[in-house]
């Protein structure tokens, strides 16, 4: 029989007023024993103890057993290959006929690894101390096309304020650039930077016994803070931004983002990043913007020289007017053939000088053994070999394959042809970007003259 609260209750009032145990539990319906239990208020009804029963099917051999997998994956190298509990129950029942439950074994596994639960200490920052930075990933459309990108995030520890870009890749030059742009947002340097043991930080140790990678040594002795590494597997070391990654993701890439281009999204980043100053954090009694305001104060100065981020190469530009930079070949103006060039290697974006002067800029090709063309590097070769048009790699990039089909068809090849290889070598060139207009001047050319549905009537025109 339960015993309820209002039956204990009673036992106890009709005791305290002298009446024998015997009546009580002859009126009650409920055996002496349990009257004699509770009487006293010795005992509660609300609190049991279940009783520990030893198990029968946990002999030596089988603990013997559980032992030996858990010592073999002290001397295993492979984190994600090491006996479960599950794994350890399957073995046991394959390899030694084990007969009792798989709860049984995982009690005892977590027994002889004396799991306890995780504990942390709070952590406080001071304002301009440290700033902790992380990467995830995220899906969006760019264009038409579903690609996923990483997300660099960075977050102040005293005003909790984020930073969080966008990188078609997650490399050096990309890595340098998130943080010196977080450094310009932030309008100032923390003393600190946390980070992982991330290979484009880290050429090797971990923790506190890091050496750092040539370009991130030099980055972090120009801003003037001092670079920290957690501990292997310890993320919570950097709780802040591990949060950011999740938040990035069910905040501002959901619904999944579509965009023109990176630099598109990294706006819409940059906003929602912006208006999370208006945000109250837990813990904290004011707005992340009048933290930030604080924090501003403790922050170090930017120095006067912003650090380069690219990662830059030299090379001679070959016969077929190419410079090759990492897996990639770009195009550069057919005159420097046979010239030394210097190439900047940014997250996005390749810049291409020739004696310190800015000659071609390209998107970054993000593939492998890819190549982009400038139609109009080649324009004034393609003006003395007008033989080789239809045929020419530079023109089939930039060129509609129906345009160039239409132009084959018209007999004689004249000078139309080349008019309209110039339009699209000057529309390439007004819708890039403007340091690229800047580097070639445009033609003043009438562009809807040889528009692809157009491109009968112009030809007839100059015919």
């Amino acid at each position: 029989m339960v015993i309820t609260v209002n039956d204990y209750k009673q036992i106890r009032q009709r005791y305290l007023a002298g009446e024998s145990q015997r009546n009580i539990a002859k009126t009650m319906g409920i055996s002496r024993n349990t009257v004699k239990k509770y009487c006293a208020g010795e005992a509660v009804p609300w609190e049991r103890k279940i009783p520990e029963r030893e198990s029968t099917v946990l002999t030596s051999e089988i603990e013997t057993f559980i032992r030996s997998c858990l010592e073999e994956d002290k001397h295993v190298s492979f984190k994600k290959q090491k006996h479960t509990a599950k794994r350890i129950y399957d073995r046991l029942v394959e390899e030694k006929g084990f007969s009792g439950g798989e709860s049984t074994i995982r009690r005892k596994v977590r027994e002889i690894k004396g799991t306890m639960p995780q504990a942390f200490v709070p952590l406080q920052f001071d304002p301009g101390d440290a700033m902790q930075i992380d990467w995830g990933e995220a899906d969006i459309y760019e264009g038409e096309n579903k690609i996923r990108i990483n997300l660099f995030c960075a977050r102040l520890c005293y005003s909790c304020r984020p930073v969080v870009l966008a990188y078609h890749k997650q490399n050096e030059e990309s890595f340098h650039d998130a943080i010196v742009k977080s450094f310009d947002e932030f309008g100032g340097v923390p003393g600190r930077v946390i980070f992982d043991n991330s290979k484009i930080a880290v050429k090797e140790g971990f923790g506190a016994y890091a050496r750092l990678q040539p370009g991130y040594d030099a980055l972090s002795a120009h801003y003037g803070y001092e670079p920290v590494f957690c501990n292997p597997a310890e993320g919570h070391e950097k709780g802040l931004v591990e949060g950011l990654v999740g938040w990035a993701r069910r905040n501002i890439c959901v619904p999944i983002p579509r965009v023109s281009n990176i630099a598109e999204l990294n706006q819409l980043l940059m906003e929602r990043c912006r208006k999370y100053e208006n945000t109250v954090i837990r813990s904290r009694n004011e707005k992340v913007a009048v933290l930030l305001a604080e924090e501003r104060k403790h922050l170090r100065p930017l120095p006067g020289y912003r650090f380069e981020t690219a990662r830059c190469a030299d090379a001679r530009v070959t016969t077929f007017s190419t410079v090759r930079f990492r897996t990639n070949t770009y195009s550069v103006p057919v005159k420097y053939v046979g010239l030394s060039v210097s190439i900047k290697g940014y997250p996005e974006t390749i810049e291409i000088y020739y004696r310190g002067e800015l000659i071609s800029t390209h998107d970054r090709l993000m593939g492998r053994n890819q190549t982009s063309y400038h139609l109009n590097d080649y324009m004034p070769l393609l003006e003395k070999r007008p033989r080789a048009v239809f045929d020419a790699a530079p023109v089939k990039q930039n060129v509609p394959p129906e345009v160039l089909e239409q132009l084959r068809l018209q007999k004689p090849h004249g000078d139309h042809v080349l008019a309209v290889l110039r339009h699209y070598a000057d529309r390439q060139l007004m819708e890039a970007a403007p340091v690229i207009r800047d580097v070639v001047t445009v033609r003043p050319v009438d562009l809807r003259q040889y528009d692809a549905l157009s491109i009968g009537k112009g030809a007839a025109a100059s015919d």
